[in-house]
This record gives structure tokens, C-alpha cells and sequence, in this order.
């Protein structure tokens, strides 16, 4: 009896599973056909490059002056030496920062890069989803993503608000905090 009800489940759950249609693409190749990708990629290509340059050039500029002071070390009064050390330390932080605002998670390349990307990556979301429209699809996967990540899902699936009613919040409230961020 059982086992009659186990299999019973599974077909039904298996009908309701070939009613939803799925597609996939592969957004690299997307990508690597789009005129404007290359282009944003050479751009930040070579921003990169040359802050890196920039980086390199003000660490070696540090190796140097710490370099001479080891070697005039022997020879300088105590104020001297704590007076070069300090303009070591503060050369060395100014590198530091410099190529923390170029390169860190809030650097100039990041943003950079967000601001040439995201119209690129709008666009090709864009399309995905009307194409996903026109041949009624409910979902569309990422093929080059190392997860499969879904880029484009029918909102008649989306379970959020049912799931903020049942933990006892209110929609309406919900959906005015996102849109005053």
C-alpha cells in the first residue's frame, strides 16, 4: 500500500515537473559576441594596467628609500633615523592607499567596472527575458555559470510574498522599504 501511494507521488510530482518549461544559455558566448563587452573589457584592461604600473613604480620608490637608509643607518643621529623611518612609513602608506582606491572592493577599477558592465549586462538580461516571454519559458539557467544560477524565472512561480504573509509580515510595508533604497 505503501509503496502504491510512494509512486503515485512521484508521477504526479513528475507531471507537474514536465508542465514548466526550462531553457538555458551560456552568457560568456553572449558576451563574447557584443561589440560593447570587448570594448568595456579592453577599457578596464588597460586602466588596470596602467594603476598597476602606478602601484609597482610607488612600492619600488619605498624598496629604495628603504634601501638608503640601511645603508646610511650607521651614520645618522637618532632624530634622523626616526625622521627617515617616518618618511618611509608614510611613503609606504601613501602606495598602500593609492592602490587600495584603485583596486579594492571600493576602488575606482570596481566601480569602473560596474559602470561599463551593468547597461552590457541589463541589455543581454533584457533580451533573455523577452525571449523567455515569446517562447513561454518559466525558467532560463546560466549554462557558464559554475552553478547553473538562474538568470530569468515566470513571476507567477515567485513565492516571497506568501512567504513574508506567513512569517507575519506585511507586504506593503515590505515592497516600500525597497523601493526607498
Amino acid at each position: 500500500m505503501k509503496k502504491n501511494i510512494l509512486i503515485s507521488a512521484f508521477i504526479i510530482f513528475s507531471l507537474n515537473a514536465f508542465g514548466q518549461n526550462f531553457g538555458f544559455v551560456d552568457t560568456d558566448y553572449i558576451l563574447n559576441h557584443m561589440p560593447e563587452y570587448k570594448s568595456a573589457l579592453s577599457q578596464l584592461d588597460g586602466l588596470s594596467k596602467q594603476w598597476q604600473k602606478q602601484v609597482e613604480e610607488n612600492f619600488d620608490a619605498v624598496d629604495k628609500m628603504y634601501k638608503a637608509y640601511q645603508t646610511d643607518q650607521i651614520l645618522l643621529t637618532d632624530e634622523s633615523r626616526k625622521r627617515r623611518e617616518a618618511e618611509i612609513l608614510d611613503k609606504e602608506n601613501v602606495a598602500k592607499e593609492f592602490q587600495k582606491s584603485k583596486f579594492g572592493p571600493d576602488g575606482e577599477l570596481f566601480k569602473m567596472r560596474t559602470n561599463l558592465l551593468k547597461p552590457i549586462q541589463q541589455k543581454v538580461s533584457n533580451a533573455v527575458a523577452d525571449i523567455a516571454k515569446s517562447k513561454y519559458k518559466d525558467f532560463v539557467f546560466d549554462k557558464s555559470s559554475e552553478t547553473g544560477m538562474m538568470i530569468y524565472a515566470n513571476s507567477s512561480y515567485d513565492l516571497s510574498n506568501e512567504v513574508i504573509l506567513k512569517m507575519g509580515y506585511k507586504v506593503e510595508v515590505l515592497e516600500k522599504v525597497i523601493e526607498n533604497k
